[in-house]
């Protein structure tokens, strides 16, 4: 498997990747690929990951700046996270995750924010953290991981691009 930061060729397959690994997600209403268009179009993309078995694309994952109480304090929102759905649990998300968040580390960030499921997140150090609140989003599912020992507190606000709908 080879990890490798987005080309612009490579739009048309994330789509579709996105579309078909939430297709069946029972939360949400399905705008995952459009958040991604989103934050592109807006120069959020900060981490854009591509994983590819045998010249294949079977995965992305995506981070972008957020906001705590207003302010830029270099932490990042995680996700969308796709796989497709016939090549899950093989450890290619795991693997996106992981780069994603050493990219981010090494650029400078001091923390990122997902929703998401804890007992998939835990394992990569995300936990519910009570300083930070995301509004709307019950706190089990609301998690962080600082990358040092600055902790800001306050509510987190994800790119304008999450509120993209199509």
């Amino acid at each position: 498997m080879n990890i490798r930061d987005e080309k612009p060729s490579d739009i048309e397959v994330i789509t579709e990747i996105t579309i078909v690994a939430f297709a069946d997600c029972q939360y949400g209403n399905h705008s995952e690929q459009f958040i991604i268009h989103a934050l592109r179009d807006a120069g959020a993309l900060t981490v854009s990951l591509v994983a590819e078995i045998d010249g294949r694309i079977v995965g992305h994952i995506a981070f972008s700046p957020v906001t705590i109480s207003g302010l830029n304090c270099q932490w990042y929102g995680m996700g969308p996270v796709s796989v497709r759905p016939d090549c899950q649990r093989q450890g290619i998300g795991k693997s996106l995750i992981e780069q994603g968040l050493t990219r981010l580390k090494k650029s400078g960030a001091r923390g990122c924010v997902l929703v998401g499921d804890p007992g998939y997140y835990e394992r990569f150090g995300f936990r519910n953290l009570p300083e930070l609140i995301l509004e709307g989003v019950p706190p089990k599912y609301f998690l962080g991981l600082p990358f040092g020992e600055d902790r800001p507190q306050g509510i987190v606000v994800f790119h304008e691009g999450f509120s993209a709908a199509g």
